[in-house]
């Protein structure tokens, strides 16, 4: 094997491992490719030093007491105008000006400045969705945690879920369509357990990530050298990984749909 292909292999694993996430199995073998690696074992350092540096107490900005003690006046004053104020007219343009004017916006700048900051810095630390998509699939493939329930039979696999996730995730067969089911797991993306359906097609591999989201919208995405196609359908995410190529994982979210029992279909010309 290749260096690019063991980095590779290792460097998706990196946040879990550096936030102790990882089976004693993988940890072993990131601590045994980092003590090898410079690359890798260098974007470790990188990784823990941003976490260091957002735990710092500096970041921390305590706003005055003479902040909270405007605003509580303020707050006050207007539940004591409010039923006067509906009986007068609304007040000229330079009174409101006059006690805009009053609040110190250096202290309010500050405190505004620091929040971005720590924003910042936070949505930099923490992967994005799809990058937590490709770690769980990675992750799938080493070390025989590719499911919990291994079986194609999907009264099975459905039923495996209960009391695991807070929803109900659809099952289907789709061996008909060249999609046959290898079974289910337990995972973790995005900050909260999901449900994973594993399928094959020809000698690949398909993890489906299913979770509640009522904002979710079709998308597709190339990222690491694998493809992910995310959709949505009665208020679950769907989202599909594997290093097949796009169009063939196009197939298998349409094959995928067309099969599920909950999926609404046209009625007949």
């Amino acid at each position: 094997m290749t260096d690019r292909e063991t980095c590779s292999q290792w460097r998706p694993l990196l946040d879990a491992f550096a936030d102790g996430e990882l089976d004693a199995a993988h940890a072993l073998g990131c601590e045994e490719h980092f003590e090898a690696c410079a690359a890798c074992a260098s974007m470790l350092r990188s990784i823990r030093a941003t976490r260091a540096a957002l735990a710092a107490p500096g970041l921390r900005h305590a706003a005055p007491v003479s902040l909270r003690a405007r605003i509580e006046a303020a707050l006050a004053a207007e539940r004591s105008g409010s039923t006067a104020g509906r009986r007068r007219s609304p007040p000229a343009a330079g009174t409101w000006r006059a006690g805009l004017g009053r609040w110190s916006l250096a202290s309010s700048a500050g405190l505004l400045a620091a929040s971005l900051l720590v924003m910042t810095l936070t949505w930099r630390a923490v992967p994005g969705l799809e990058a937590g998509l490709v770690e769980s699939h990675v992750r799938s493939l080493q070390v025989s945690h590719l499911t919990d329930v291994a079986t194609s039979d999907q009264h099975t696999v459905k039923p495996w879920f209960n009391g695991k996730v807070d929803f109900a995730p659809p099952v289907v067969d789709l061996s008909g369509q060249g999609f046959p089911l290898a079974g289910g797991r337990l995972d973790y993306v995005a900050g909260r357990p999901v449900a994973a359906l594993v399928y094959r097609r020809n000698g690949h591999l398909i993890n489906l990530f299913i979770w509640p989201a009522s904002d979710a919208q079709r998308r597709t995405v190339h990222r690491d050298g694998y493809n992910l196609l995310g959709w949505a359908h009665a208020g679950l995410a769907f989202w599909a990984v594997s290093d097949l190529g796009a169009n063939e994982l196009s197939r298998f979210r349409q094959a995928f749909e067309e099969t599920d029992p909950d999926n609404p279909k046209p009625p007949p010309r």
